[in-house]
């Protein structure tokens, strides 16, 4: 059985939660930790060492260099400035696509030919920086996307439906970030259209407008509240590593590159596709109402008109 190897790039806050999320569910066999803080990581690396003897669990952890990126299954980037209160996630793009650029060149100087998953922010265009610095093939290069953002909006249905998380169907598409929106048309609840329970239980359009607000404002909520949001992001960055790790060609809402899906092109936005040990193996394109297609476009458009910053540093 081959070892399964997950470098995790940046120890701040997302990325030491992401770290710890990984060891509790014993989802690799080998966890490497880099930042250029390295007593930060290795500081890290021995707390969590020190709770393996509580676990069954033969994982290791270790704080290394780029070196140890060439033969690993995944490469998680988690470096950048965070969003402070205040700020929009669009704010950070010049000072974290120049810290991607740094690090994508050195993640594919030490060989490697894994798969990166991208949380650093905003970031949709984080990806868009890592795919174009790399050359991977699009399907090598994943955003966490709207993964979280779906997430919240499941949780905020579940607690207003009283119904099971995991048996709500509904997705947020688009940006992670301020644009982004909810294809209500394509809701369901078990294999029942949302609007059917709706109208069951009297909930009008406005109580899903205050759920869709919720789940597009959690963050800043948190980020006011305690500085940072990073247990959720962390826990969604470790399910997309478990549909990769295990192939478990699961459904999820993460960032890639469009080439003409929603009629949209060049750019990273968060849309159900298929994760796996490949990556992304396919891209859903369900049928959207004209409005969402609307509400799609505007989100891509507002991605693109930030894109060309990249340009800056090419």
């Amino acid at each position: 059985m081959s070892t399964k190897k997950v470098v995790l790039i940046g120890t701040g806050s997302v990325g030491s939660s992401f770290a710890f999320a990984m060891v509790n569910q014993n989802l690799c066999d080998e966890l490497v930790l880099i930042d250029v803080n390295k007593e930060k990581a290795a500081a890290d690396v021995h707390d969590m060492q020190d709770g393996l003897p509580n676990f069954t669990t033969n994982i290791t952890i270790s704080h290394g260099d780029y070196s140890d990126c060439h033969n690993a299954d995944i490469v998680c980037i988690c470096a950048g400035i965070p969003q402070k209160v205040g700020q929009t996630r669009l704010d950070l793009i010049k000072t974290n696509i120049g810290i991607a650029k740094n690090i994508t060149e050195s993640v594919v100087d030490s060989g490697f030919n894994g798969i990166f998953l991208i949380a650093s922010n905003p970031v949709d265009i984080i990806s868009y920086a890592v795919w174009h610095y790399s050359g991977f093939p699009k399907e090598k290069v994943i955003g966490s996307g709207t993964t979280l953002d779906t997430a919240r909006l499941r949780y905020q249905l579940s607690c207003k439906f009283n119904v099971a998380p995991q048996d709500i169907t509904a997705d947020v598409f688009g940006e992670h970030g301020d644009s982004e929106f909810v294809p209500w048309s394509l809701a369901k609840i078990g294999s029942t259209p949302l609007s059917v329970y709706q109208n069951k239980l009297n909930i009008t359009e406005d109580d899903l407008n205050q759920i869709f607000e919720n789940t597009r404002d959690a963050a800043y909520k948190i980020i006011q509240a305690k500085g940072a949001t990073y247990y959720g992001i962390a826990m969604a960055l470790s399910r997309i590593c478990r549909a990769i790790l295990k192939d478990e060609r699961a459904i999820l809402t993460t960032s890639t590159l469009l080439k003409g899906e929603y009629g949209q092109n060049n750019v990273y936005a968060g849309i159900p596709c298929v994760v796996g040990k490949a990556g992304i193996i396919n891209v859903l394109e369900p049928q959207l109402t004209q409005d969402e297609l609307e509400k799609f476009k505007h989100s891509s458009n507002v991605l693109k008109e930030n894109n060309p910053l990249l340009e800056e540093l090419v």
